[in-house]
């Protein structure tokens, strides 16, 4: 497991119960058999059948229109088009996420947890996004154990990033550590040995599910190289994978642990649209293992736009109280965002390229900050904002979504319990988006869907097309 005692030594020197949901929610949950505890062998049955599925749909259906392309969705990022297949979650405008069909409180009240009435355990939504089955604690449990044994990483990762500055962004040395895993590839060396296509998603699935279980790791080296001086903590056999990822930081309190895995659990998909969904499925689709294009999907999640933006919430938010002071007042806070807008910034952690409502992965990060830290001040002044960005945002009439969406409120929760670096803060966003993407990137194989290929077209093609169409 993780690293021997001897080199861990030389590198401290070194820097519940289910109940029924609405009709429309389709999930089951499995008996617990000593089959039903493996994973694979569940998805070894599911695949047949959606194979099948696929092939009828594109029989079928596949002359079927789903809309028209307009100009302003070619030059405005794609933006409400549909041109994706992406199982494991659908994201809707109003109503927000849901995994398999499931609602962020749905999976709160039906995902086995930790304890009675504990946040759901990430191992759980990895099931689901997998099986679209709701598993047992016991199928969980299994996974779980599965995973840690599956959390070795090679020391010559290390020495990858290790070869970076340690002032090197933490993404960056997050990054540069899942591409030295990509060495031990069990897709690559399948594809090499002359794999047939039908068996692509087979090492898919190892590779996935290896990168899940080291990733959190790989992380935890990463923040302890950069903050804690090169003192690693080790994982610990007993615990689960949200709660061994807050241990190998250093957390270890109970409401951090429960924390983590919230974080974790609503942060691990959104649909497949998104920068680093996309950027997976996109690499994914050449044939590259989940290795090169998890790295890849890193990458994309690192910009200022996507992932980047929880670290620009709290850095912004502890600007206002550097500049204003805890106690500040509603006025003086809607004059501090007035003079934000106005100097040709954004108010960071609100607004969504597809959500027109509150963002329920905001929500539930509220809803756990009342119970654990109501009095925090940050969480008292993110209440403030809520009360006061939207609508101002509104009033300035370019948003149309003035909204808050996840990265709103992530960063005072992870601040409140010491997590305090957040220059760290998107490397925690990637350990999380691993489960959503390396699920579908198995299905994309198993599905055999092709390489992704749109067409683009010039400023003289579209001018020369509009012209057209307007004498026509």
């Amino acid at each position: 497991m993780f690293r021997s005692v001897s080199l861990l030594s030389k590198l401290r020197s070194r820097i519940g119960q289910q109940s029924s949901l609405k009709d429309s929610v389709r999930w089951l949950q499995i008996q617990s058999s000593s089959s039903d505890l493996d994973l694979r062998s569940q998805l070894e049955e599911l695949i047949p059948e959606k194979q099948d599925r696929l092939k009828k749909l594109k029989a079928e259906h596949g002359k079927v229109q789903l809309g028209n392309i307009s100009v302003d969705m070619v030059l405005g990022g794609m933006r409400g088009m549909t041109g994706l297949l992406w199982e494991t979650s659908l994201l809707d405008p109003d109503e927000g996420i849901r995994f398999r069909g499931l609602s962020i409180p749905e999976c709160q009240k039906v995902l086995p947890a930790a304890k009675p009435g504990g946040e759901p355990l990430p191992e759980g939504l990895l099931w689901l996004l997998l099986t679209g089955k709701v598993p047992s604690k016991e199928q969980v449990d299994a996974l779980s154990k599965e995973l840690r044994s599956r959390a070795t990483v090679p020391d010559y990762v290390y020495k990858a990033i290790d070869a970076l500055p340690v002032t090197a962004h933490p993404m960056t040395q997050f990054a540069t550590g899942v591409m030295a895993l990509q060495v031990q590839s069990e897709f690559q060396k399948a594809y090499e040995k002359g794999i047939h296509k039908s068996k692509y998603w087979e090492p898919t699935y190892e590779d996935s599910l290896n990168l899940i279980a080291r990733v959190p790791v790989v992380a935890a080296y990463v923040y302890r190289r950069i903050y804690k001086d090169g003192q690693i903590v080790p994982l610990d056999d007993s615990l689960d994978y949200g709660a061994n990822f807050s241990h190998m930081l250093g957390f270890d309190s109970p409401k951090m642990l429960e924390l983590m895995r919230l974080y974790v659990t609503i942060h691990s998909d959104h649909e497949g649209g998104n920068v680093s969904a996309h950027t997976g499925h996109l690499v994914a689709s050449a044939l590259s293992d989940p290795y090169l294009s998890f790295a890849a999907a890193l990458n994309g999640l690192a910009g200022p736009l996507h992932g980047l933006a929880n670290q620009e919430v709290l850095l912004w938010i502890k600007s206002v109280v550097d500049e204003c002071g805890e106690n500040i007042t509603i006025e003086q806070l809607k004059e501090y965002v007035w003079k934000t807008l106005k100097g040709g910034k954004v108010v960071p952690g609100f607004g969504h390229g597809v959500l027109r409502k509150t963002d329920p992965r905001y929500t539930c990060q509220r809803e756990f900050a009342l119970k654990h830290l109501p009095d925090d001040p940050l969480f008292q002044l993110v209440s403030k904002l809520y009360e006061v960005v939207p609508p101002i945002l509104t009033e300035l009439g370019k948003v149309k979504n003035p909204w808050p969406n996840v990265d709103a409120h992530s960063g005072v929760l992870l601040n409140h319990f010491g997590l305090t670096e957040a220059r760290y803060f998107t490397v925690l966003f990637g350990v999380s988006r691993s489960i959503g993407i390396g699920s579908q990137l198995i299905w994309d194989r198993a599905l055999g869907l092709p390489l992704e290929r749109p067409k683009s077209v010039t400023m003289d093609w579209l001018e020369s097309y509009c012209k057209k169409a307007a004498s026509s």
